[in-house]
C-alpha cells in the first residue's frame, strides 16, 4: 500500500483538532446552562426563605407574640393577640390523615398490580388515566368534594351529623388527588427491582402474592416509602381543596364532619381579603407560610435519609 500523499495527511490531524474543539465548546456551553439552571433553582429558594423570614420578623417583634404561647394555645386570632397555631394546625393533620388513609392503601394496591399482574397492554392504559387525575386542577377536585362528597356522606351519616362544610369530605377527594402520586412512583419503584429476585421466589415454590409482598415490596422500600412522604407534603401543602370544602374559621375539633380551617385554607381567605400591609393579620400569614415550608422542608429531609438507609441494604 502506499502512503496517502503529503497535502491530505496534514489535513486529516487539523480536522480531528477542529471536531475537538467544536465538541469542548459545545459540552462547556451545555455545562454552563446546566449550571445556571441549577443555581437558578437555589437561588429562588433562597429568595422564598429570605421573603418569608424577614416577613416572619416583623411578627416575632410584636410584644403579645410568643412563640411558647403559639405553641400552647388552641385560639388563633392575631388581631387580638391570640396567635394558638393548634385550630389550624389540627384541620391540617385531620385532612392529611384523610387523605392518606385513601391514597396509601390504594396506591400501593394499584402499583402492585400493574407491576406485578397486569399485562403490559393492560399497564399502558391504566397508568396513563392514573396519571391523568393528577392533571385535574384541583379547584375542580374542591367543588367536587363539596358537591358530591359532602352530599354523600350526608345521605349515609345523616344531615346532622356531617356539616355543609367539613374536613372528612376535603380529606377524601385529596385522597384521589394524591393516590396517582403514590401510585405511580410505587409503580416505578417496583418495576426496578431485579427481576432475578422473583425468579429465585418462584423457583423455591412462592406464589405471585407471595413474591409481591414478601419479596418485591420489601425490596423496593424506599422508593415506595419517599413516594408516601412526597404525598404527605402535597396534602399538607393542599389549597384550594381545603379553601372550598374544608370550611372558613379556625376551629379545634377532632370531628371530621365538622367545618375547620387549615393553615392553607386560612392563608388564602386572609390574603383574599382587604388588608393593610404591615397589620398582625397580614404578617401572620408570613409566618403560616414559613412553618409549612419549615414542615414540608423536613419531611423532604427524612424522605432522602430514609431512601439512602434502605438503599443501602437492597443494593
Amino acid at each position: 500500500m502506499t502512503a496517502p500523499p503529503a497535502s491530505l495527511d496534514g489535513q486529516f490531524p487539523s480536522r480531528t483538532v477542529n471536531l475537538r474543539g467544536r465538541r469542548r465548546v459545545s459540552e462547556t456551553v451545555i455545562l454552563a446552562f446546566l449550571f445556571l439552571c441549577g443555581f437558578f433553582s437555589i437561588l429562588v429558594t433562597v429568595g422564598i426563605v429570605y421573603e418569608l423570614g424577614k416577613e416572619s420578623l416583623l411578627l416575632c417583634r410584636l410584644p403579645e407574640f410568643s412563640v411558647f404561647k403559639s405553641l400552647t394555645s388552641t385560639r388563633w386570632q392575631p388581631h387580638t393577640g391570640n396567635f394558638g397555631i393548634w385550630p389550624l394546625a389540627n384541620a391540617t393533620l385531620m385532612t392529611t390523615a384523610t387523605a392518606m388513609l385513601l391514597a396509601i392503601p390504594l396506591g400501593l394496591a394499584s402499583a402492585i398490580y400493574m407491576s406485578e399482574y397486569a399485562s403490559a397492554r393492560a399497564r399502558s392504559v391504566l397508568k396513563p388515566i392514573l396519571e391523568v387525575l393528577a392533571g385535574i386542577p384541583t379547584i375542580v377536585y374542591g367543588y367536587f368534594a363539596l358537591t358530591f362528597m359532602t352530599p354523600l356522606l350526608r345521605s349515609i351519616f345523616g344531615r346532622d351529623v356531617v356539616g355543609i362544610y367539613n374536613t372528612g369530605s376535603a380529606g377524601l377527594v385529596m385522597g384521589i388527588l394524591i393516590l396517582p402520586l403514590i401510585a405511580s412512583m410505587s409503580e416505578d419503584a417496583l418495576a426496578a427491582v431485579p427481576r432475578s429476585l422473583r425468579e429465585a421466589a418462584f423457583a423455591m415454590g412462592a406464589t405471585r402474592l407471595e413474591v409481591a409482598l414478601q419479596v418485591v415490596v420489601p425490596a423496593a422500600l424506599s422508593g415506595i416509602a419517599a413516594a408516601i412522604i412526597i404525598g404527605v407534603s402535597r396534602a399538607i401543602g393542599e389549597t384550594m381543596i381545603v379553601a372550598v370544602a374544608a370550611g372558613a374559621g379556625p376551629n379545634f375539633t377532632f370531628n371530621p364532619f365538622e367545618g375547620a380551617e387549615t393553615i392553607t385554607g386560612h392563608i388564602v381567605r386572609i390574603s383574599g381579603g382587604d388588608l393593610s400591609y404591615d397589620s398582625v393579620d397580614y404578617n401572620s400569614i408570613f409566618g403560616l407560610a414559613l412553618l409549612l415550608f419549615l414542615v414540608t422542608l423536613g419531611l423532604n429531609l427524612v424522605s432522602q435519609r430514609f431512601v439512602r438507609r434502605f438503599r443501602e441494604v437492597y443494593e
